[in-house]
């Protein structure tokens, strides 16, 4: 697959998923504007994606505010000429029990990862229509399929980034434009590290005991790899996948069936 001459925009992009699809996105020929709060670490994705051959450019902003958000793709078309794909890949995932999560947490999160998705995504669709072409590929979560404990705001702003996903899609269909969502299980990343972390404090487990415990929820019991999601978001983002659209795609070992 080739998507040389198309330019992308991939939030979140400066660790997992994000970088490997930056990366994978780079590898199969567009350019691409790498964004994400943390300046160093979207400079290095962008400098391995100029290795590759392409045009890239490092961003930073906070995707949950709209100004910010604005500002991002402003320098992006500047750098790329305009925008054909859209990686929604920024995210936060703190965990409480329901009743101890905090307003600050649930803003924060409502704010990265459900504002951020639509700020990103009003920002490029009237473009992609003009165009005749788009994709915009959703990194969502299979918490945004079922329930879990613990993570309240994350689930929620999951499930609405799956709402805006079907809205989006519908309204693009006759313009050339796909609009998807990935949902990963648990993925190998420095997220996950984070969460098992967070989990040894507050109960005093062994790090390789919640870590099985993840594993074993798979039924291949395992955790999914980023460059296993980024497969598939590099797939959606090709013609061959022009007939995809308003999906939420699991990538979880068969987790949610």
């Amino acid at each position: 697959m080739t998507l040389r001459g198309r330019r992308a925009v991939v939030t979140g992009g400066g660790r997992g998923i994000g970088r490997v699809a930056a990366l994978e996105l780079a590898r199969a020929g567009a350019d691409v504007a790498v964004a994400a709060r943390t300046r160093a670490e979207v400079a290095a994705v962008a400098d391995e994606a100029r290795a590759l051959g392409v045009r890239a450019i490092a961003l930073t902003a906070d995707l949950g505010r709209a100004e910010d958000v604005k500002a991002l793709f402003a320098e992006a078309r500047g750098f790329l000429g305009g925008v054909d794909i859209l990686v929604n890949g920024a995210g936060i995932a703190p965990t409480a029990p329901f009743a101890r999560t905090t307003d600050e947490q649930w803003h924060s999160v409502l704010a990265v990862n459900l504002s951020g998705v639509f700020f990103a995504t009003r920002e490029v669709l009237p473009e992609m229509s003009e165009r005749g072409w788009g994709r915009v590929v959703n990194v969502a979560s299979i918490a945004g399929k079922t329930g879990m404990p613990y993570i309240a705001a994350y689930a929620a702003s999951k499930h609405g980034v799956l709402g805006l996903t079907k809205v989006a899609a519908l309204e693009m269909a006759l313009r050339g434009v796909t609009v998807n969502a990935v949902c990963p299980g648990y993925v190998e990343t420095a997220m996950t590290d984070t969460g098992i972390a967070n989990v040894v404090a507050k109960t005093g487990q062994k790090a390789a005991d919640v870590r099985r415990r993840l594993e074993e929820a798979s039924p291949q019991k395992r955790m999914v790899t980023s460059e296993e999601v980024a497969a598939l978001v590099l797939f959606l983002c090709g013609d061959q996948a022009r007939g995809i659209t308003g999906q939420a795609l699991n990538v979880d070992g068969g987790t949610v069936v």
